[in-house]
């Protein structure tokens, strides 16, 4: 379970938004290449349902990375993130944060940026709710509000939404309309929705 102190959850409160790096939060860090050179990716499953349960739920959810990969652009497609509201090739994180604040018509303060390493400072710092991996740098937990139990690319994203929903009163009902299987149809007739929207 996340960090859920006054601070922490006060911010989640206000989350409308959900921005996360790539590289080191939705993955482990780790850089893959086939023989022809082609960049492969190892995403987290649990993460990916609980972004789009996340979405369900009337958040938006964006991506802001400084590299430019199809692995990502597969992954994005996969769940359902318009194109708008994903961000490659940053040079300036915190330009960039904004940018995606404008496009989401959102106040800082209502974002949540997730970053692991120094280039995720300038956002982190702007950032309604700044959160990290457990494994991200001394620097970057130093300077996060949630500090996740989960390493990068293993449940980091699934923490976060967690906290934002638990914090907003929603989790316990979401839980439980699961427990009861009321949730699991329109859930998956959505996701059948959506692979049929990208095909």
């Amino acid at each position: 379970m996340p960090s859920r102190s006054p601070s922490v959850l006060q911010r989640a409160r206000r989350v409308r938004a959900l921005v996360f790096d790539v590289d080191g939060v939705l993955t482990d860090g780790h850089l893959w290449y086939s023989r022809r050179g082609e960049e492969l990716k190892v995403f987290f499953a649990r993460d990916g349902f609980s972004i789009r349960l996340a979405q369900r739920e009337g958040l938006l959810v964006a991506i802001l990375t400084g590299r430019v990969t199809p692995a990502l652009r597969a992954r994005v497609a996969d769940l359902g993130i318009p194109s708008e509201l994903v961000v490659e090739g940053s040079t300036d994180k915190r330009r960039d944060l904004k940018l995606l604040a404008r496009r989401m018509n959102l106040p800082l303060s209502q974002v949540a940026y997730v970053g692991d390493d120094l280039p995720d400072l300038p956002a982190l710092t702007v950032a309604g709710l700044a959160g990290c991996p457990a494994d991200a740098t001394v620097e970057v937990r130093s300077s996060c509000h949630l500090v996740c139990r989960s390493r990068g690319g293993a449940g980091v994203a699934r923490e976060l939404v967690q906290t934002v929903l638990r914090a907003q009163g929603r989790w316990n009902a979401i839980v439980a309309s699961w427990r009861a299987g009321t949730a699991a149809e329109g859930y998956f007739a959505r996701e059948r929705g959506a692979k049929h929207d990208n095909a």
